[in-house]
């Protein structure tokens, strides 16, 4: 199931490329309307002016508990890994 089929308690982590390079990881039931918050500045304060974003990835579905744990786990690992350790997310899935 990917996130056009998904259920409204089914979660994904999301991992964001920052016009200045950084990286941001979050989770959300609607991927595609959370990066649309984060470009017009209603997303999260760290991502406020740093857009455009390009989505590096997305993993999921997950509960929500889950997907939290899995965002805490992705925010710990470099910038380097980040990509790698999401790869590793989406494979569980």
């Amino acid at each position: 199931m990917g996130e056009a089929d998904a259920r409204p308690d089914d979660w994904f982590v999301y991992l964001l490329r920052c016009r200045d390079g950084s990286l941001y990881a979050g989770i959300s039931n609607d991927v595609p309307a959370r990066i649309q918050a984060h470009e017009e500045g209603r997303g999260a304060r760290y991502t406020r002016g740093r857009g455009p974003f390009e989505l590096v990835g997305s993993a999921g579905p997950f509960t929500r508990g889950d997907a939290l744990r899995h965002e805490r786990a992705l925010k710990r690992q470099s910038q380097r890994r980040k990509p790698d350790f999401l790869d590793g997310l989406a494979l569980e899935a």
